[in-house]
């Protein structure tokens, strides 16, 4: 594997040489006005937030759709661009929402000061029973030695649990990821390890250091409607309740049954911890709305020229979908994603063009233009169960997903280079253009696996998702840091993430050309991206390869 990786390396450096070792130079046939042309209508109020099976889904898949078709992009589903995705659609009545504690703590949980909770499943009445009990992170990772359940039987419980991993220690400094974070401690892996242990529901404690976004980010994301993919019928029972809790909510709560918060907190860090039982009845009952919808994937196909590696593809993948109408803020109920992700979608249209109109390459681009992300990953993981071509034929995935607006960069952040062989070929193609790749700046927030890309690498797919770092060209050396932590702060899944034409889209156009060239850097070689030996997704990769029997 070692060859292959250093093969595919060298195979990159003449093209790579070739290029200006100018991090000012945004060399490449994209430009900013057709960026901006996109965006503008993409984040506009007509599109009401983009949110998945509304109108402006329709409305924004058929735009993507005949941006394809007027580039020459070939529909990529049997003549059609539209890959179809069920959808379920719940949403709770507010004034419905009742979740009340009993026995050793008795109070009234109100939503959304304390709580934002939802039902598990499509249901028209959405209830869970049981009582509370602590289960620190809810983490069962046999490669860590850790399991937080200690077989302790919870079906039925309601469980209280931490967001993001179990510390790690100066004895073992990379304890699940050392600072970055683990699948282990996502949200969405709360959930589902709760499903597989039969509990009636989950409350996930919220802290803005923890989750990596303030609460009014939960209560934007999870307090209005819900989408889901229809339930497959070998999965286990869903919970009746999914939902967050304040830190100061539970602290009061547990307080009440003569629990220390803060003591939890601090027992939950060690393999030691065992669940507890805290003699608290959680009741929660909700009455919900429920559509069975659909929305669509927009899959778009450069075909390559090579009669025996055409049938090989490079995925390049942005969410087209936002939150689309939600709870108004400073009067403005519109969520229009310009940054999340319009100005992905924006660039991925850029590199499509582009990539119709240059010569082609010996394999084929897929473009995948997908839904529901904003819901938990659903249009791409409704895409990697039910992909339009073999998953083992795509040799990898290039995913943009909030793609800068501040202008060019002296580096970039890569999601996922330090997991498989595209990281130090990325790494060699932009080194001569005097850009460089630098750590994750928030490795704790576990942005691998927040974005479309990590659909792909559930099955195998070698996968990266391109952005830009935090060093500007032209800005004071904290600009990134404070730009990002503003936007986190101020926009990130709000109305106030709207076009502005005050963008600087010079840095969406330097991205999106070392994307197109990256793309058909890999569409070209000789050799294709391999796993690191350590990475969690090889063993998928390798059973997707092996010939049927």
């Amino acid at each position: 594997m070692r060859f292959f990786a250093l093969a595919l390396i060298a195979s990159l450096l003449p093209l790579a040489a070739g290029a200006q070792a100018k991090p000012t130079a945004a060399a490449g046939p994209i430009t900013a006005s057709e960026i901006d042309g996109d965006l503008r209508f993409l984040s506009s109020d007509l599109l009401e937030g983009r949110a998945p099976a509304t109108r402006a889904d329709k409305l924004t898949t058929e735009y993507i759709a005949d941006q394809l078709r007027g580039a020459g992009v070939e529909p990529g589903v049997n003549g059609s661009y539209f890959q179809p995705v069920p959808i379920d659609v719940v949403k709770a009545d507010p004034s419905t929402i009742k979740v009340t504690a009993s026995g050793k703590s008795t109070m009234t949980l109100r939503s959304p000061e304390d709580v934002v909770v939802f039902a598990g499943s499509a249901v028209e009445e959405s209830s869970a029973h049981g009582e509370l009990v602590y289960v620190g992170y809810g983490a069962t990772a046999p490669e860590y030695k850790w399991d937080d359940y200690k077989g302790m039987d919870l079906k039925g419980k309601i469980l209280l649990v931490l967001v993001n991993d179990p510390p790690a220690t100066a004895a073992e400094p990379k304890l699940f990821g050392g600072k970055a974070m683990t699948y282990y401690g996502r949200w969405t892996y709360k959930y589902e390890e709760a499903e597989r242990r039969g509990a009636a529901g989950v409350l996930i404690v919220h802290t803005t250091e923890s989750a990596s976004y303030p609460w009014h980010t939960v209560v934007g994301s999870w307090s209005g409607e819900q989408r889901m993919l229809p339930r497959d019928s070998s999965s286990p029972p869903p919970l009746g309740m999914r939902g967050w809790i304040t830190d100061s909510a539970a602290t009061v709560l547990l307080e009440g049954a003569g629990l220390d918060m803060a003591k939890l907190r601090k027992d939950a860090e060690s393999r030691d911890f065992k669940p507890v039982s805290t003699g608290i009845t959680i009741d929660f009952s909700a009455r919900n709305s429920v559509k069975h919808l659909s929305s669509a994937n927009v899959v778009g196909v450069v075909r390559g020229k090579d009669s025996k590696l055409k049938n090989e593809y490079v995925a390049l993948s942005a969410h087209w979908d936002h939150l689309g109408i939600g709870v108004p803020v400073n009067g403005d109920s519109i969520y229009n994603g310009a940054v999340d992700n319009g100005s992905g979608v924006a660039s991925l249209l850029a590199v499509a063009r582009a990539a119709a109109k240059l010569p082609s390459t010996r394999r084929s681009l897929i473009f995948l233009f997908v839904t529901a992300e904003e819901s938990g990953l659903l249009g791409s993981q409704y895409f990697g169960e039910h992909p339009t071509v073999p998953a083992a034929s795509i040799v990898a995935d290039l995913n943009m997903d909030v793609v800068t607006v501040s202008g060019r960069v002296r580096d970039l952040d890569v999601m996922g280079d330090n997991k498989s062989t595209l990281g130090p070929m990325l790494a060699s193609l932009v080194r001569p253009q005097g850009l460089r790749l630098s750590p994750d700046a928030h490795p704790e927030a576990g942005h691998f696996y927040r974005s479309d890309h990590f659909s792909f690498a559930k099955v195998g797919i070698p996968s990266v998702s391109i952005g830009a770092g935090e060093d500007y060209v032209g800005k004071p050396k904290d600009f990134g840091k404070k730009a990002d932590e503003d936007y986190t702060a101020n926009r990130y899944h709000q109305p106030a993430d709207a076009y502005s034409p005050d963008f600087d889209l010079s840095g969406a156009v330097q991205i999106s050309n070392i994307v197109l060239e990256f793309a058909r850097t890999l569409a070209n070689s000789p050799v294709t991206p391999t796993w690191n030996a350590d990475a969690e997704f090889k063993a998928a990769r390798e059973k997707s390869l092996k010939p049927v029997s």
